[in-house]
């Protein structure tokens, strides 16, 4: 049959192409997939290490009142446990002398599980025990 004076070709896909079109498709979407899994997961470490920040910069906070009010830093083991954004996050400061007399490193670290082994967060600031800026 001719159309226009051309002869009329077959309409439509044949087997083959149609194998490798779902071939294609069936390599991709895994990958696509894969890739997707991981942004998630990469989002939800960004937000934990965010509240941890918070949870650190709450307890530096703290620790700063106490100083102003005490005059000195609290003796002894200083952890504890924070709930927020509906987890508990586990909190400790190890606390160092410094060359400078009157100043002492206190580091702030923060992690979601209750072994002090691997903090999340670690916030590190100076305190000036006895009021002295």
């Amino acid at each position: 049959m001719l159309i226009n004076g051309k002869p009329l070709g077959h309409r439509g896909f044949t087997l083959v192409e149609v194998m490798v079109a779902l071939a294609i498709v069936a390599i991709a979407v895994p990958a696509l997939l894969l890739a997707l899994f991981q942004q998630l997961d990469g989002t939800e470490h960004l937000r934990d290490r965010s509240i941890a920040s918070w949870v650190a910069t709450d307890r530096l906070s703290e620790l700063r009142l106490v100083v102003a009010k005490q005059g000195a830093l609290p003796e002894g083991e200083l952890l504890g446990e924070t709930r927020l954004a509906e987890r508990d996050w586990y909190w400790w400061i190890d606390q160092q002398a410094t060359e400078i007399p009157g100043f002492i490193r206190v580091d702030v670290k923060v992690s979601i599980e209750a072994e002090r082994t691997q903090p999340l967060h670690v916030l590190t600031a100076f305190v000036t025990p006895g009021g002295r800026r």
